[in-house]
């Protein structure tokens, strides 16, 4: 007697369930983050706590709060690079081994102070300083 062999059906699992949660947990992320770009940072300038290096000669490049600069309180006639470059040469007399101190306004645009830093750095000093203020107490 020949008997019929029965075939048995694998057991399958259905996602189409799963696959339709997982598409409404990810609409609901979707919708439910705030997507907020932040046009402004605020930044807190750093405070330097330490001594002063005092040098006897130095050159003071001085940039002010519309971008302007001055070297050794002397104003310059534009903000441009190749006349600061021109200052810097005339004030060191040729002397590049002298210690440049950038002081900038807190609300200076970066770009000035940059700008600065490149014509020290065209002009072929190698000690440059940015002067900071001291920390200020806080009293609890």
């Amino acid at each position: 007697m020949k008997f019929r062999q029965v075939r048995r059906e694998l057991p399958a699992l259905n996602l189409t369930p799963l696959i339709d949660i997982v598409f409404l947990l990810l609409i609901f992320f979707m919708v439910t983050t705030s997507f907020s770009r932040e046009t402004r940072l605020l930044v807190s300038l750093p405070e330097a706590s330490g001594s002063a290096e005092n040098a006897t000669e130095s050159i003071e490049v001085l940039v002010d709060k519309e971008g302007g600069y001055a070297i050794n309180g002397r104003r310059l006639v534009n903000a441009e690079v190749d006349s600061l470059v021109r200052g810097l040469e005339l004030e060191s007399g040729g002397d590049v081994s002298l210690l440049v101190v950038l002081v900038a306004d807190a609300e200076v645009q970066h770009q000035s102070v940059v700008t600065a830093m490149e014509a020290i750095g065209r002009a072929g000093f190698a000690s440059l300083s940015i002067a900071t203020r001291e920390p200020i107490e806080k009293t609890q």
